[in-house]
Parts: structure tokens; C-alpha cells; sequence
């Protein structure tokens, strides 16, 4: 049996403003949605979906999704220009983890956690390299920990 995440659902508390938030940082594509009774809009990100639903919902702070980008500079300049980097939940809204995989933190407009990540740090630009935090930075790691990898296809 295969199995693979076909989608995730995110509150958004201006469902406008959060699918201009995804449109705008990840190129998401709107697609037909079906009527659920309240404001839902389904996104395309690939071969997955993002279902934002129109909630007052208040997200915890540690909850995430984790999504695959093949360059992460224009990623992260719209979420610059946005204001929407997150330094609370993980130290740092850019951090490397063992394996060479660079992750971007951030909010969307409802203060939802979204992770963003590549691999090669030494892709970054020197601007973005020079606030780049390693997660060893921050709590100290076996051999065995530093091994671990995050699956992100190439």
C-alpha cells in the first residue's frame, strides 16, 4: 500500500488575505472548491492541496505545515516584504538542520505556522546566510540526532 498527504487544512481568519498570502509566497493556484457550508477556498501547491477554511480560530504555537520549495530566496522576500517572519517558535525564522536542509519559518495573516524548506544552505544569498542559525545553535545534539534527515525531494 502507497500512501502520501493529499492535502492540509489551515484556519484563516480573512480568507482572502490568507489565499493572497499563499498565492503571493508560494505561487498557489486557486481551484474549483466545493461549497461546505462556510468560506473554504482550495489551493494547488504541486501535487498537494492547501484547504483554507474562514474560522475565528486561534492556532497553537508550535503546530505546522511543511512545505518544499526549490529556491527559497523569492519565498523569502515576499515574506519579508509581509513582515511575516516567526523567531518565537523555533529561535530563528531561518534555521539549518543537520542534512544541509534550510528551513524558513513564518506566519500567515490567521497565525498559522508554515515551515519552509530546501536543501543547500550555500544556495542562500550572503544577506540571508548571515542570519541563518544552525538548530545545534540552539540545543546541543548527539552524533546520532546530527544524522537525522527531513525528507525533502530534490
Amino acid at each position: 500500500m502507497s500512501s502520501r498527504i493529499n492535502h492540509v487544512s489551515v484556519n484563516a481568519c480573512d480568507l482572502e488575505a490568507s489565499v493572497d498570502f499563499y498565492v503571493d509566497l508560494l505561487g498557489a493556484e486557486r481551484i474549483a472548491t466545493p461549497n461546505f457550508g462556510l468560506p473554504v477556498q482550495w489551493l494547488g501547491l504541486g501535487r498537494t492541496q492547501l484547504h483554507l477554511f474562514e474560522k475565528d480560530v486561534q492556532p497553537t504555537s508550535h503546530h505546522h505545515l511543511g512545505i518544499t520549495v526549490d529556491d527559497l530566496e523569492p519565498v523569502y522576500r515576499a515574506a519579508e516584504r509581509r513582515g511575516a517572519f516567526d523567531d518565537q517558535a523555533f529561535k530563528n525564522h531561518l534555521v539549518e538542520l543537520p542534512g544541509d536542509v534550510v528551513q524558513l519559518y513564518v506566519r500567515d495573516p490567521a497565525g498559522n505556522l508554515v515551515e519552509i524548506d530546501m536543501k543547500g544552505a550555500d544556495r542562500l544569498p550572503d544577506d540571508m546566510r548571515a542570519v541563518l542559525k544552525q538548530l545545534w545553535d540552539f540545543h546541543d545534539h548527539t552524533e546520532e540526532q546530527l544524522t537525522a534527515r527531513l525528507f525533502v525531494p530534490e
